[in-house]
């Protein structure tokens, strides 16, 4: 953007006017917070906005808002900054920032649970946990609670209690003209349909209803490890084993380089290893029973699964997927794990170059799959989508990054013959192509729909976006 015009978006009356009623902080450049608040989780996304509006609640949403229609801004929105692609944040536009807006409060009677835009999933789960309930959300505690809802939220918890979107009750939202709607199964109930799978779309959600579920404080939990050349028959046992395992277990496939961390033996360090990550949702001694036969297979080169405090094991994965690491990633989801999805999986897993990089595939069903696929905008419920496969390129920096992004989409076409969806939020920059993909033709066309109702100039458009016609 010319400095002329940026001048024009935060030196004319309307910046005036915003200035003087805004709660929050404004950031421009030069401005000392400037370069850190337009930093994202990934570290390959490096983009300048004109202006940050930091809002410090909803009446700084709706200022922001309308300031950005005023002056013909284009808008991206943050919660966690956790976006794959980069989408929370522009060049030359507006930064309409939630990080601040962190309120939460636990109806511990009614179980459920408010909280704003700006929470992260572990400040979410530190505040529920105190009362031995959770909301699945997520495998990270630095992802953001709102993109990760509005996506859909695959995590630890799915295959007991759902995805995050399925314990949605309410929702606030600012639309594109600056408007506050709530949205429940009683009041918008359209548009609550939407948000419950379909993104930023249709406006910004400043506060989530969730339902809480019992869990915890301890649960039976962790990874085990194998080296990867026993990854395949450790995959076909798998493969039989989770046929007959309890909703009460969700587990991940994981293949990389085991990360130089102190919770594993050194001489593991940088060594191709399979392991299979746990989250057993029920008492403890059923937990142990249920998965003593994976611990039992094979030569186990490193157990860390057993009892443990649910918010330890929740923030277990944050090392391995910090900010500022440059990130790329490819996914799809496949109904089985076949012979031929296995050897693809394993042939590909050995050529994984950075100890950054990992390749995690989500088994998916038991509670998700019992949702009436029609119910929300989340898509791939069916059989055909027990699976998420998600190839994660990364690296401290872009030394060497275009080689691992390279393997993330050789792995990628290699199962294309096997793909039957893509969960939204780990989409990268497929386009409209990929979008149709993840919502199918019918669910698209419903979600234009929307978009036309309450979005019809796409004012909200850097996202996985559903354009309005």
């Amino acid at each position: 953007m010319s400095t002329s015009v940026e001048r024009s978006v935060v030196d004319g009356p309307a910046f005036d006017e915003l200035e003087e009623a805004f709660g929050g902080e404004l950031v421009r450049p030069g401005d000392a917070l400037y370069d850190e608040c337009r930093r994202i989780w990934n570290g390959s996304i490096d983009r300048r906005p004109v202006l940050i509006a930091r809002c410090a609640g909803v009446a700084d949403v709706i200022a922001a808002v309308r300031f950005a229609r005023t002056t013909g801004s284009v808008v991206a929105v943050r919660s966690g900054g956790h976006s794959w692609p980069g989408l929370s944040v522009c060049d030359g536009g507006i930064v309409i920032d939630l990080s601040l807006m962190k309120g939460i409060r636990v109806d511990p009677q009614a179980m459920t649970v408010r909280a704003q835009g700006g929470v992260l999933l572990g400040e979410l789960d530190r505040e529920t946990q105190a009362f031995g309930m959770a909301v699945p959300a997520g495998v990270v505690t630095h992802t953001g609670l709102a993109g990760l809802t509005l996506g859909g939220g695959i995590g630890h918890l799915m295959r007991k209690y759902g995805l995050t979107r399925d314990q949605l009750l309410a929702v606030d939202v600012v639309t594109a003209d600056g408007e506050l709607v709530q949205a429940s199964e009683s009041e918008n109930p359209e548009l609550f349909w939407g948000v419950r799978g379909g993104g930023g779309n249709f406006g910004i959600v400043t506060s989530f209803e969730f339902r809480l579920n019992p869990l915890g404080p301890i649960v039976v939990a962790g990874p085990v490890f194998w080296h990867m050349h026993d990854a395949p028959e450790v995959l076909r046992f798998y493969r039989d084993w989770i046929a007959d395992i309890p909703d009460e277990l969700t587990t991940i496939i994981n293949f990389r380089k085991a990360p130089a961390s102190p919770t594993i033996p050194e001489e593991l360090w940088e060594q191709p290893v399979v392991a299979v990550l746990c989250t057993y949702a029920g008492p403890v001694e059923a937990g142990e029973a249920v998965v003593r036969p994976l611990k039992e297979f094979g030569t186990v080169a490193h157990d860390q699964c057993g009892p443990k405090p649910f918010l330890a094991h929740q923030a277990m994965l944050d090392p391995g997927l910090p900010h500022g690491w440059w990130y790329y990633c490819k996914s799809c989801d496949v109904g089985e794990l076949t012979n031929e999805v296995i050897d693809i999986t394993v042939e590909h897993s050995l050529r994984i170059r950075s100890p950054r990089t990992s390749y995690p595939i989500f088994h998916c069903g038991g509670a998700v799959r019992r949702v009436a696929d029609d119910d929300t905008a989340f898509n791939g419920r069916s059989a055909g989508h027990t699976y998420n496969i998600n190839a994660i390129a990364a690296g401290d920096n872009g030394e060497g990054f275009e080689e691992e992004r390279e393997w993330a989409r050789n792995l990628w076409d290699a199962l294309a013959p096997y793909h039957t969806s893509v969960y939204t939020n780990f989409l990268m920059d497929e386009g409209e192509a990929g979008i149709r993909q993840a919502y199918g033709a019918a669910k698209f066309d419903r979600l234009q729909q929307l978009k036309r109702e309450y979005d019809p100039e796409n004012f909200f458009r850097l996202n996985q976006n559903i354009p309005p016609s």
